[in-house]
């Protein structure tokens, strides 16, 4: 039997990941308008050359996005926490933060409002969380607060910043650029000059590209989750690595701790923490003289979570006595370490891959028109979709090298917004428009948690 479990434990699980795969397809025809509606809009393709090329690139996105937001899915919803739980259970709150997040999706679609799937995923996963946890009679023991604090605080910040960063560089256009088409909103149907239409494919290059390393890798991250709660033994740590190898790079840091001295107190809780999680890991290798358990693989797991954890503490500690040397070690091994729980298999990054490209070729029009007509009472300029997208893809890029989701939507929207402010002030936004995308905003993270938790009620009774 495939991965050792039960018939009716494989189909949930066979279930859950089709499920994965159906939320990465709606998030791809969700937010495809974000990359198309500028380069639709000023005319630099045609709507179907412009939604295939979107759709291959961010299908290139996911496969070379690397694995950095996927682990910031993970480690939200502790997946050391729920694979000690019932199979049923484990299934029934992946389920529920997926339909949930699907059901928002599709809504808000079909109203052509650009609502977040990063805000619903994230809202989503809080609402099991918070539902376990509450099941459980432990109030932190469903979700990873320090890691949620810290994607809400990017997801507040980023519409934001490409709002102000939009009306920045389109006033940097005006300056730099004295060609009275590019600011001008393009004639229906006429395709604009080359330059201005290689520029225009270009940004719809880079967002769709970007938005497949990031958004496409929550669906990478989820399906991880999957596997890791429901079949530790095979996807708690990377098979491809050899386990026998981690006691000796755990035995160095182990080592190199016991022999630094501080008289900083953060410090000390940091080595003594570090110095306990890598003995229990050496203490499991030791006495286990066989292939180690699922329980014990878990073990292993969130005790190296803590160690990556608290090294950059240290690293970054004037108070603590390092050499270079140790410093060194100290990094290697903490990144040699990470290759174990940091991954995804090819095969899981390929489907999500396949999942976002397919759907990015699909239900793109609600929502551009809303982006392209609805945000400002003027049709947007080659500058202006330009500018916003630029920024768009740069906030994701960046977001994606420090490995946060952060929402397409919301920034591109943002950005959008930017630049009609900055031609003509508040006079030239839509409020109507701008007043439904906030509500929407607004009204994610709750609805989201309730539905998410609601159905988890539901679905753990039937499983």
């Amino acid at each position: 039997m495939l991965f050792d479990l039960e018939t009716s434990s494989l189909i949930l699980l066979i279930l859950s990941l089709v499920a994965a795969c159906g939320f990465e397809f709606v998030n791809g025809f969700h937010d495809t308008a974000n990359a198309v509606a500028t380069v639709i809009y000023t005319n630099s393709l045609k709507p179907w050359q412009a939604v295939v090329w979107s759709g291959f690139c961010n299908f290139v996105g996911v496969l070379l996005g690397g694995v950095g937001v996927a682990m910031g899915i993970i480690n939200l919803l502790p997946a050391e926490a729920l694979a000690a739980q019932d199979i049923g259970q484990n299934i029934a709150m992946i389920l529920s933060l997926l339909l949930s997040a699907i059901i928002w999706n599709l809504g808000t679609w079909y109203f052509g409002l650009p609502s977040s799937s990063s805000h619903t995923l994230i809202g989503s996963i809080l609402g099991v969380g918070l539902t376990f946890s509450w099941l459980s009679g432990d109030l932190g023991a469903g979700v990873n607060w320090t890691k949620a604090r810290e994607i809400m605080i990017f997801l507040v910040i980023s519409p934001v910043f490409g709002f102000t960063m939009a009306i920045l560089l389109l006033r940097l256009f005006f300056w730099l650029i004295k060609s009275e088409k590019f600011f001008s909103p393009p004639p229906q149907g006429t395709p604009p000059p080359t330059p201005m239409r290689l520029l225009s494919i270009l940004t719809c290059t880079l967002i769709s590209t970007f938005h497949g390393s990031n958004d496409g890798q929550k669906g990478v991250g989820l399906v991880m989750l999957i596997l890791i709660s429901v079949v530790p033994l095979h996807f708690a740590l990377n098979e491809e690595m050899p386990l026998t190898a981690i006691p000796n790079h755990v035995k160095v840091i182990h080592t190199t701790l016991q022999q630094v001295q501080s008289t900083d107190e953060q410090a000390k809780g940091s080595i003594a923490k570090i110095v306990s999680k890598s003995g229990e890991i050496l203490a499991i290798f030791e006495t286990q003289n066989q292939k180690l358990s699922p329980d014990q693989i878990l073990k292993v797991r969130s005790n190296i979570a803590s160690i990556h954890k608290e090294i950059p503490k240290l690293l970054e500690n004037e108070a603590v006595v390092l050499d270079k040397e140790q410093q060194k070690v100290l990094a290697e091994k903490q990144t040699a370490l990470k290759t174990y729980t940091d991954y995804s298999p090819f095969w899981v990054t390929f489907m999500i891959s396949l999942s976002l490209g397919i759907g990015t070729m699909v239900g793109w029009k609600r929502i551009v028109v809303t982006i392209g007509e609805k945000i400002g009472k003027s049709g947007l300029s080659y500058a202006q979709g330009s500018a916003a997208e630029l920024i768009a893809a740069s906030t994701i890029g960046m977001a994606s090298q420090f490995g946060v989701p952060v929402s397409t939507t919301h920034i591109l929207s943002s950005s959008v917004a930017g630049t009609m402010f900055a031609l003509q002030g508040k006079e030239n936004l839509n409020p109507k428009t701008l007043k439904n995308i906030a509500m929407a905003w607004v009204l994610t993270l709750p609805v989201s948690i309730v539905l998410a938790g609601g159905l988890f009620m539901i679905l753990r009774n039937l499983f």
